[in-house]
């Protein structure tokens, strides 16, 4: 799974723009984002924003991708990874819940 990847290469590539360019906007070197964009490597999580801000692209659309990769990356060998997922996401909607309660 690499969709965060992926999808920099699409904007990239919608946007008519080299790797290069992006990279030195990034402040990497080329061949890292390469690597990033097929999944090689993942990026940081400041990187996110400024490739949201390059492509003019919602940031927590791409936030979104890059956590999913990375939490993809931790449990996809697992046998119970949905049940974890599951168990997950219960815990984050009591947080939301709690926190919406305490505006």
């Amino acid at each position: 799974m690499n969709q965060f990847g992926e999808q920099i290469r699409l904007l990239r590539e919608q946007c008519g723009l080299l790797q290069r360019q992006v990279a030195s906007q990034v402040e990497m070197d080329i061949p890292m984002l390469s690597k990033i964009e097929r999944g090689e490597r993942n990026a940081k999580r400041e990187q996110v924003t400024t490739f949201s801000k390059i492509f003019n692209f919602p940031e927590d659309e791409l936030l979104s991708l890059w956590l999913a990769d990375k939490v993809f990356e931790v449990i996809k060998n697992e046998d119970v990874a949905l049940k974890a997922l599951s168990v997950t996401e219960n815990e984050l909607r009591k947080m939301k819940m709690l926190s919406e309660n305490s505006h």
